[in-house]
């Protein structure tokens, strides 16, 4: 049986280095495995008025669906000013709503991201711990993966070619593949 992890990139840049760290990601998953890539790209600002007057947007629908036939999530965040980008958030916010919410409980969900800075995304991953939390989410701890200087390890398209950083990718896929 293969596994299935739903990955969600934080940024919405087609050539981020989050975006490039999800593909890689896909590409280095163990065998047995497989990451699904989500988009958060069309999902609007969350609006209760909105889903009160139309119900979930189609992206969201999309998404809940992803989540629904996963058997873990990974979520590749990038950080703004020290925490977890706006866009990223109200994705998750839409995508616990309806029947969304029961959907992350007990799902084993991992975090990893990329950044420019030397300190990688660390502000940001601690701050998903509390959302996590929130949603009953399974938050493995088992590893943690933070790419930094990430300007030095992909290319201008976005994808990782630092080989050191693959191999600790693909280190950390194993691990979070053996617990789910």
């Amino acid at each position: 049986m293969t596994r299935t992890i739903l990955g969600l990139s934080g940024s919405l840049r087609r050539a981020s280095f989050n975006a490039g760290l999800l593909r890689a990601a896909a590409d280095l998953t163990p065998e047995g495995t497989r990451i699904e890539i989500g988009s958060i790209r069309d999902v609007p600002l969350y609006d209760g008025d909105l889903e009160r007057a139309s119900g979930l947007p189609g992206a969201v629908v999309t998404l809940q669906a992803q989540l629904q036939a996963a058997d873990g999530v990974l979520l590749v965040t990038p950080e703004y000013n020290n925490g977890i980008p706006g866009v990223f958030k109200n994705a998750i916010d839409w995508m616990s709503r309806g029947p969304g919410l029961q959907m992350w409980v007990d799902k084993p969900v991992a975090v990893i991201g990329a950044s420019p800075g030397g300190f990688g995304t660390m502000m940001a991953q601690d701050h998903w711990l509390p959302v996590l939390r929130t949603l009953k989410a399974d938050f493995w701890a088992g590893g943690r993966l933070m790419v930094s200087r990430a300007g030095d390890l992909f290319d201008a398209d976005g994808n990782l070619t630092d080989p050191a950083s693959r191999q600790r990718l693909a280190a950390f896929l194993e691990g979070f593949a053996k617990v789910i």
